[in-house]
């Protein structure tokens, strides 16, 4: 029932959001000068006389996935252009004969000649170059392309890499590969989520195929909900974000999903230490449409069980996670493609008295559409769900705890690309995001059976964006991209607004006034423009100097007083108290590659400041609470810091270091005596070592090594005693005013890859991992008790989540 109502309060708002979406993008006072200023530009740049284009797809030819990046140039020359998500390129050139190169890592290289004499549209297909030791590459694209692109504080990591890596329990896991990249941290083990340049876990926008994922990873964090056989391409965004992104302030993770193999059946699998997995892709009609399903199920539950009596506590133990991937797509014609996908995933965690669990849902429509050689458009309807519940109960007097939450979205959005010609590239389009969330659903049952229930009323927004930019090939050593993206948030009814009175810092306001709306009436509305600008000066062959700017406005925050996320999390929108988190961040990046860009080095500095950002009065009530706005603060930010990176591509040694100085500081009214103090996210250093190494044919072993300050925390300086009780107690208010131990762990891995024979054809091999190979007791928190040998003592306890070897081994099968 409450999925049918918020399918309907959908239905009733979708029209109000396209017409709301297409009204601001026509007459907004910024949109107007910017689009002026863009057709001037794209006028006094469509002279092309005596020239054409050649456009199509670049795809794999083993499988026919689209490779995202490759590049197609002028042989000779700095002209060419690289694919986009889906693989399709437009090259204007003069008219005449002309050799083109075609390029890939890890591809073979094709050289073509064309007469260009029209328009012409062609697919071209590559092969993966024979594996040799003596020349083993680790990532995709063009060798050079971190030179020459316009992209900076960007990574990507190809699935191929990412398996190397040594993993917890054998586990491959996209998540924990990219917490090895400088600026991205962890507030520990067993966190949900990830840190970027300081910022909360809620400041990353993560992407499955465009639709957002809310809550990233499996059993409280030790795992990622990403099935990495079912994942085709991974890119994490940190600074000079791109004006078709919105929504988050930090960063951008943004995973596609595998399109499914269109040449010929395939199967894919592992056997794991806690769970296995399984997926299989093949064409529906081969070349014209294809599918892939992937699966994981864990069963910690089921090997415990054995050993676990009828009579304990953990008698009943649910412990387990399950996820299904799938996708599938048609190529109706040349210029029509739709591609469906979806995503469900579920953790349970319970024993007799307890139960927990929760999970995402996201399911993904698009349509590809070439409108002539070179304009690309792509049009995303999007649906994502992400709830939990949970439940307590004690046997014999009837007396229980329910709770449930959830947040949906509804998405539809519709994205333009057009190849001006071979210096200019436009991008532009626009979308509409409807939100709708229960904040909390519960019920308490007390012993004298009495039922009470705390009901939230659910709170809907919606976000309507529009973005144009321009990726503009000045001149042969100089590259620009200026875009400029303007969003705006309403939040409206069915639902009470609250405003509060005045009171001293820190302290609960108190309630002056509430005013009840219907359905669809508007709030509240923000409105931020966003501008953004980067520029890529190539110094020559193998350097580059890059900077850029760019502001995000985020409508949604996290409410959460701890470090880490968790299920249980709650998120509020803005309203007519809560302001929307603004953030404006500029970088400067030297970028150099050496011994054929075998090597590749860079070093960036970026500043971030942020507004109204979230915090907490003291003993704030979060959970439960329909006046929860009075418990909250808004504040400034800071974050500041240089990432250094080296990365070593060929041979059969290969890996990379990365190191990050940091600092993120907030600054709050009524908190830690108004000053400057510094973020529960901070990490100072950060240094991370990832290797591997093929020692033979079937042989390769792979380390890393990560190094991280201890995360800031608030310890007390003296204590206070209660009726016999020792309390600790901070008597100079200050907020975050030490750390604890510093975090650091070492990770070894080896596979052996089965040798083929006639009676082996199939692909298989073993990976073996051991993590924490030193055994360290890496502190998650630390807290205090009174001693029990001296009650007039107070201790600090070290609470670590694993401190313990753990050694594993996985079996891996492709045919």
């Amino acid at each position: 029932m409450q999925t049918e109502k918020s399918f309907r309060s959908f239905a009733k708002f979708f029209k109000q959001i396209i017409t709301k979406t297409v009204r601001f993008t026509i007459n907004t006072h910024y949109m107007k000068k910017i689009l002026f200023f863009f057709s001037l530009l794209i006028n006094s740049i469509i002279i092309a006389q005596d020239k054409f284009t050649i456009s199509g797809y670049l795809k794999d030819t083993k499988n026919g996935e689209a490779l995202i990046g490759a590049t197609v140039s002028k042989q000779g020359t700095n002209i060419g252009v690289s694919a986009n998500e889906y693989g399709f390129f437009s090259l204007t050139l003069p008219k005449g004969e002309h050799d083109l190169v075609l390029t890939y890592i890890g591809y073979a290289t094709q050289t073509i000649s064309i007469n260009l004499d029209k328009n012409i549209t062609k697919n071209f297909e590559l092969a993966e170059e024979g594996k040799q030791l003596d020349e083993v590459v680790v990532t995709g694209e063009a060798e050079d392309k971190n030179i020459t692109s316009i992209e900076m504080s960007t990574a990507k990591l190809d699935i191929k890499q990412i398996n190397k890596i040594p993993a917890l329990l054998g586990e491959v896991d996209i998540v924990r590969s990219i917490q090895l990249l400088p600026g991205v941290t962890t507030v520990g083990e067993g966190a949900s989520g990830f840190n970027v340049r300081g910022g909360n876990v809620d400041q990353n926008l993560i992407l499955l195929d465009e639709a957002p994922v809310y809550n990233s990873s499996h059993l409280f964090g030790f795992f990622s909900v990403f099935n990495p056989d079912a994942v085709k391409d991974v890119k994490l965004i940190k600074g000079g974000i791109p004006a078709n992104y919105g929504g988050r302030v930090s960063s951008i993770l943004d995973i596609r999903m595998k399109e499914g193999n269109s040449k010929k059946l395939a199967v894919n699998g592992g056997v794991g230490t806690i769970f296995s997995r399984l997926s299989i892709e093949g064409p529906i009609k081969k070349d014209k449409a294809s599918f892939i399903i992937a699966g994981r199920r864990s069963y910690i539950d089921a090997l415990i069980k054995p050993f676990v009596k009828s009579t304990s506590p953990l008698s009943g133990l649910i412990f387990n996670f399950y996820d299904l991937t799938a996708k599938v797509n048609w190529r109706i014609n040349d210029k029509n493609t739709v591609f469906a996908s979806g995503y469900f995933g579920r953790d349970n965690f319970g024993v007799q008295v307890f139960k927990f669990n929760w999970g995402n849902s996201t399911a993904t429509v698009r349509w590809n559409r070439i409108f002539n050689n070179k304009l690309f458009m792509n049009l995303t309807g999007f649906y994502s769900n992400y709830d939990y519940y949970l439940e307590f109960k004690t046997p014999g007097n009837n007396q229980s705890f329910k709770w449930r939450s959830n947040i949906i979205n509804y998405s539809l959005k519709q994205d333009f690309t057009y190849y001006a010609n071979s210096k200019n590239t436009v991008r532009f389009g626009v979308q509409g995001l409807f939100y709708d969330f229960l904040p909390y659903d519960a019920t308490g049952k007390f012993q004298e059976g009495a039922e009470v229930k705390f009901l939230s009323p659910k709170k809907y927004g919606i976000e309507y964006s529009a973005y144009v930019s321009n990726e503009h090939k000045v001149l042969p050593r100089l590259t620009l991209d200026y875009g400029f993206r303007m969003s705006a948030f309403s939040y409206i009814g069915k639902g009470t607004a609250y405003t509060f009175g005045e009171a001293f810092p820190n302290t609960e306001l108190p309630i002056k006034d509430s005013i009840k709306y219907n359905q669809g009436d508007i709030i509240k509305t923000y409105m931020v423009p966003e501008p953004r600008f980067a520029v890529n000066y190539t110094i020559d062959q193998f350097s580059s100097i890059k900077a850029s700017y760019n502001r995000m406005a985020q409508y949604l925050q996290l409410i959460s007083n701890t470090a880490a996320s968790s299920p249980l999390d709650v998120y509020t929108m803005a309203t007519n108290n809560l302001k929307p988190l603004i953030a404006d961040q500029g970088s400067v990046g030297y970028f150099r590659n050496f011994k054929q860009n075998t090597y590749e080095t860079s070093v960036e500095v970026y500043y971030k400041y942020l507004q109204n950002q979230l915090d907490y009065i003291d003993n704030a009530s979060l959970f439960i609470n329909a006046t929860v706005e009075n418990q909250l603060v808004q504040g400034l930010g800071k974050a500041y810091g240089a990432e250094f990176f080296i990365k070593k591509t060929k041979g059969k040694f290969n890996g990379w270091v990365s190191y990050t100085l940091s600092r993120t500081d907030r600054r709050v009214r009524g908190i830690s005596n108004e000053k400057w103090f510094v973020s529960r996210y901070d990490r100072t250093h950060c240094l991370n070592v990832v290797a591997n190494y093929d020692l033979t044919k079937n042989w390769s072993l792979s380390g890393n090594f990560v190094f991280l300050s201890g995360t800031p925390s608030t310890f007390p300086n003296s204590r206070l005693e209660i009726q016999g009780l020792n309390i600790p107690y901070n008597t100079t208010g200050e907020r975050n005013n030490y750390r604890i131990t510093p975090f650091h762990r070492m990770d070894l891995g080896a596979t052996f890859e089965f040798p083929k024979n006639d009676r082996r054809r199939y692909k298989q091999n073993l990976v073996f991992s051991v993590y924490n190979v030193y055994n360290r007791r890496n502190a998650y928190s630390i807290y205090f008790r009174t001693n029990k040998d001296n009650p007039n003592a107070t201790e600090a306890v070290r609470f670590s989540i694993i401190a313990s070897i753990v050694p594993s081994v996985t079996y891996n099968f492709k045919f």
